[in-house]
């Protein structure tokens, strides 16, 4: 076994080439996880309410958006991305924000799903009440129906995210230099330990994923206590 060769090349694969050069390896591969999360949550959250609509011009292009991401491979919208850039800015991305963008979009039609089975899930004497109350229906939706619907959501988001920083290994397809990427640059330079060096980038995905599960499990013990309070 070769594990001092990772050993020697660890702390490539937890930040890449820096302060050479941008950041990489494990540091590029949680900066895309966050950032998708971040932008995923917003855009979905904006098509799961648009597919709930009852206007047809905001729920149709919804839908459509919705079901074309989601049958869709990943791998494919990162190329759509990456390679459809240039015509349609004039322009190429930087690998790094083509992937980017790629996981926010993906991601966000999952997302979307999840805030529409949400909010569907509530009983539908909420809305009424609501409204009879004297709230219009987006006052109702604001500040009734999702404060309710996102808590119960919690638990659905952060499985979500864990699929998005596992997917996060795709980018290496466009050259971007993330965990699954410099761990093949290790090993293409020293050719003594491709086993080593692939069980270590394993282990940190696992071990960021099982923080992020557990987190989710976590907080669904913590909704279960507080919906038996309720009770």
């Amino acid at each position: 076994m070769h594990w001092d060769t990772v050993y020697k090349n660890f702390d490539y694969l937890l930040i890449g080439a820096y302060p050479q050069g941008p950041l990489g390896g494990l540091a590029m591969t949680v900066i895309l996880a966050v950032a998708g999360i971040f932008g995923a949550f917003w855009l979905g959250l904006g098509c799961g309410l648009m597919r709930i609509s009852k206007k047809r011009r905001l729920r149709w292009p919804a839908m459509a958006f919705i079901e074309i991401i989601r049958g869709t491979p990943l791998l494919m919208v990162v190329f759509w991305f990456y390679f459809l850039a240039p015509v349609v800015f004039g322009h190429s991305l930087p690998e790094a924000e083509s992937a980017l963008i790629a996981l926010i979009v993906f991601t966000s039609a999952y997302i979307a799903e999840i805030v529409r089975a949400g909010v569907e899930a509530l009983p539908k004497g909420q809305m009424e009440a609501a409204r009879g109350s004297g709230l219009s229906h987006v006052q109702a939706m604001v500040f009734i129906i999702l404060p309710q619907a996102l808590f119960n959501m919690i638990p659905s988001f952060v499985n979500q995210f864990v699929s998005l920083t596992k997917d996060t290994s795709l980018a290496f397809i466009i050259g971007v230099n993330e965990l699954t990427k410099a761990a093949t640059q290790v090993n293409n330079r020293t050719l003594t330990a491709p086993t080593e060096i692939f069980i270590t980038i394993a282990l940190l995905y696992f071990v960021i994923c099982y923080c992020l599960t557990e987190f989710s499990r976590y907080l669904e013990r913590r909704i279960n206590r507080y919906q038996a309070r309720g009770r």
